[in-house]
């Protein structure tokens, strides 16, 4: 996991919906980022994906930049192809980019493991929060409602301290192609 207050990893990447092309500065007129590694075939992430549509309206008019990024190999998983992030996206009403992450590239340069994973970082793009959604699990009847990470973002928004513990992320393994698996991941 990256350490607090490190910078925010440069990024270039295509939009599946847009096509455009994403980065850093495409966020540079907002007070907070939050980068999410997602997949579409997950079943953590179906769990939750209402939730971050919701999260992407709730937070539209704040000053909050998302960016979802999909790194899984697509040969091995056809599910997570462009094609199907961009379905997903504009089946779930996400009003952010979907983009993807061919090389896997971006996932190693943000320690990404799992999908989901969240980045929050604050307004001079140093990372303010890592970790969970919330305690929502596929099965375990508890609510899906974002808390832990509204409470981060709440708290960079309004320049205030973050006051929950972190607790990482819980998912689906990253599907690294072959051979590209991160020296973090093999530890």
């Amino acid at each position: 996991m990256l350490d607090l207050g490190v910078s925010a990893p440069p990024f270039s990447l295509p939009d599946t919906v847009s096509g455009n092309s994403i980065s850093l500065e495409t966020f540079s007129d907002k007070k907070a980022l939050l980068v999410i590694f997602l997949c579409q075939h997950c079943p953590f992430v179906k769990h939750v994906r209402d939730e971050l549509a919701k999260i992407g309206k709730d937070y539209s008019d704040r000053g909050l930049g998302i960016v979802a990024i999909s790194s899984n190999d697509v040969e091995k998983y056809p599910d997570d192809s462009p094609e199907n992030l961009k379905a997903m996206a504009q089946e779930c009403g996400f009003n952010f980019p979907v983009c993807y992450d061919e090389t896997q590239a971006v996932a190693k340069a943000y320690t990404a493991a799992c999908t989901p994973d969240f980045f929050l970082f604050d307004s001079d793009r140093k990372l303010a929060y890592a970790g969970q959604l919330d305690d929502s699990r596929p099965g375990n009847d508890k609510p899906v409602n974002g808390k832990d990470l509204r409470a981060a973002i709440d708290a960079v928004l309004e320049d205030r301290p973050i006051e929950i513990d972190r607790k990482p992320s819980v998912g689906c393994n990253i599907k690294w192609k072959p051979g590209n698996e991160p020296d973090y991941f093999k530890a």
